[in-house]
């Protein structure tokens, strides 16, 4: 690949002249059919917008929306191309290492790939796609009408999508990062890693780090404050209690990464020595800063999924969930441990024998609540009525494919097995245990269980189990010739390899994995298609005889809703009040209900923090200073706006539950 963009100068503050027509990236055909692509999606897309003047529908009802809903909406949205996108990445470094010493790629465009397919499926897949569910569900799980902050919320998501725009840019603007989704110093520094690509990982990251820290607080206060009469802490659902506990160690690890990534952006743009050896900086210091991030990152998108599994388990097994309280217990104590955890990223870089036991059993203590929670899901399902839906194959799949994640874990957490196993692809086939069932297959799970509360309709289930199969098979075909190959030596990061290694036809194998996983996307996407002119329509807001609260509302779900404010007396709030028949309200009990009023601030704000981005990443500082000049504007407005949102009247509120449910009760 041609990096057609000159070097960015970091030995001053001095503005880089850099002439619009030079910064595209060009050399490769796959580059171009890119570029066209995109250019033409853009073109299709304006066309559509204003042949069918959709312009004023898509300012009020999604770009300025503060419903929690929608906005979970538009965060599963990303989430989906982004795993497009990242999917599409792994597929050509799949193709890439299929056989020896193939030319598909060269060794620059192999480091963006990989680079670029760690960050997305972590920050740009899994961490949106975990959010989007948490914004449909939890809300309505405590039987809130909104959550604390609406107008922080929106924020919270144009910010991500904002960094989000910002870093996928970058493989046709500058180039793409290729220092590793770790970005290790002094690799990532200016003196190995000259052009701009990295500038986006610095900036893009933080922009997004932004939105994630403040949903954190968001949904930490939401679920603290208000949560509906009579739910205490231990009568949340488990979805709650996992979302509960991700929000405290969003807010207690993110502000690492926001410093480390400053950090990072003046090493790269003002001159500075924080990580650059020449200069007295310490390159370990970036590997400590990014891994107290990095591990309790790992459970940050881990727990929300362990709390749908458990919802989902409970609901198509017909029974409450076992060792209630045990759950509780061993998610707080995963946070607790995750913190202790991170110098198992580099037992291999001379960290004395005491601090390497030391986190070695640390790290191994974590499996012990993990499996926990793992018992405590199959004694729910022992001797329950099972249903096995799309989401219910899900999540019983994510036992047996996650065990074999975590026991290779144990081995790795061996810091003298794990000076043989580093940097392999027994690694890679490790994490890839770990997060693919422990977070992709409980993002597909959520979207299949909570859809028809999404939309009104129900996803095809033929399909999703046609899905389903693609995946489980593909990935296990997949990744398990990739334990076998770390073993025989094959290093991770290597775009290409000599025959007679013995790597051969287990690379070859590994791709046709991949390839069944891409053809799984293919039918999930065209289930979703297919679902929306032919999918059964839910009726009834609970087509899966739901146990939580959510399912107490009807579909489509109103903006405020509930219409009264359901009261909670048992684990499994809604379960508990279809079996005593209690009604969802009564006539005399609604009254006027205040909600929030849409607002442009978050979007125009999001504009400024991409434009100030860009001008970061390239060192355009006057792009940089109206970026910023954009976001202080809209905390002027946001500080002096006097509004106050409106109310919904009481005959709207029994009109809208009348169309709904039928006679008011």
């Amino acid at each position: 690949m041609i990096w057609t963009c000159p070097i960015i100068n970091t030995k001053g503050w001095e503005e880089n002249r850099l002439k619009l027509d030079e910064f595209f990236v060009t050399g490769e055909p796959i580059i171009y059919v890119t570029e066209a692509g995109i250019a033409l999606a853009m073109i299709g897309i304006l066309f559509y917008l204003t042949y069918f003047k959709k312009w004023k529908w898509l300012w009020n009802n999604w770009l300025t929306t503060v419903d929690h809903k929608k906005i979970g909406v538009m965060y599963i949205l990303v989430a989906v191309l982004m795993l497009f996108r990242g999917g599409v990445d792994a597929l050509m470094m799949r193709a890439q290492l299929t056989a020896p010493n193939l030319k598909l790629l060269d060794a620059n465009h192999y480091d963006g790939i990989f680079t670029t397919h760690g960050t997305i499926m972590i920050l740009f897949m899994a961490m949106p796609f975990l959010m989007g569910l948490i914004n449909i569900a939890v809300p309505l799980q405590i039987g809130a009408r909104d959550v604390a902050y609406p107008m922080l919320n929106a924020f919270s998501f144009w910010t991500f999508a904002a960094g989000c725009a910002l870093f996928n840019i970058s493989f046709i603007i500058g180039g793409s990062p290729t220092a590793g989704w770790t970005s290790y110093f002094p690799l990532a520094g200016t003196e190995f890693s000259p052009g701009v690509g990295n500038n986006y990982y610095a900036v893009a990251l933080q922009i997004a780090g932004i939105g994630t820290l403040i949903t954190g607080i968001n949904f930490l206060v939401t679920i603290l404050k208000m949560r509906t009469k009579g739910m205490t802490m231990m009568k949340m659902p488990m979805f709650v209690w996992s979302v509960l506990i991700m929000c405290i160690i969003i807010i207690f690890a993110f502000p690492v990464l926001t410093v480390a990534l400053a950090l990072m952006t003046f090493d790269r743009l003002a001159g500075t020595h924080f990580f650059t050896m020449a200069g007295g900086g310490m390159p370990m210091l970036w590997s400590n800063l990014f891994w107290i991030w990095g591990h309790p990152e790992v459970y940050i998108v881990l727990l929300p999924s362990l709390g749908i599994y458990s919802e989902i388990i409970s609901t198509f097994a017909k029974k409450r969930l076992f060792g209630y309280k045990s759950m509780v217990f061993s998610m707080l104590a995963i946070a607790l441990f995750s913190y202790f955890t991170w110098v198992h990223h580099f037992f291999t870089m001379g960290n004395t024998a005491a601090v390497n036991s030391f986190f070695s059993i640390s790290t191994m203590l974590i499996a012990i609540p993990t499996g926990v929670k793992l018992f405590n899901w199959i004694f729910t399902i022992h001797k329950g009525k099972v249903k096995l839906t799309s989401a219910m194959l899900w999540s019983l799949a994510f036992i047996p494919n996650f065990l074999i994640g975590g026991v290779t874990g144990v081995m790795l957490a061996m810091a003298a097995a794990d000076y043989q196993y580093h940097n392999s692809y027994f690694l890679i086939a490790h994490f890839h245990y770990t997060l693919i069932p422990g977070v992709a297959f409980a993002c597909f799970a959520g979207l299949h269980y909570w859809y028809p509360k999404m939309f009104g309709h129900m996803l095809n289930e033929k399909l999703g189990k046609i899905t389903f199969w693609f995946w489980m098979v593909g990935f296990n075909v997949c990744f398990l010739p990739q334990f076998v190959l770390g073993l025989k030596g094959m290093t991770r990061r290597m775009y290409t390899y000599q025959e007679g290694l013995g790597w051969d036809n287990l690379n070859m194998v590994s791709t046709v994995g991949g390839v069944l996983m891409g053809i799984g996307f293919l039918v999930l996407v065209w289930n979703i298609a297919y679902s929306i002119r032919h999918g059964e329509r839910d009726v009834t807001g609970d087509p899966w005889d739901g146990r939580t609260l959510e399912w107490a509302t009807p579909t489509p779900i109103p903006p405020y809703n509930f219409a009264v404010a359901p009261v909670a007396e048992e684990i499994d709030a809604y379960w508990n009040m279809k079996q005593k028949k209690t009604p969802l309200y009564k006539k005399v009990d609604v009254k006027p209900i205040h909600m929030p009023n849409n607002t442009g601030m978050p979007f125009v704000a999001a504009v400024g923090f991409g434009l100030g981005g860009f001008g970061l990443v390239f060192s355009w500082w006057w792009l940089a200073i109206v970026g910023l000049i954009i976001v202080l504007g809209c905390l002027a407005w946001r500080s002096f706006d006097p509004d106050k949102g409106h109310h919904i009247p009481v005959k709207e509120i029994l009109e809208t539950e009348e169309a709904a449910r039928g006679e008011v009760v």
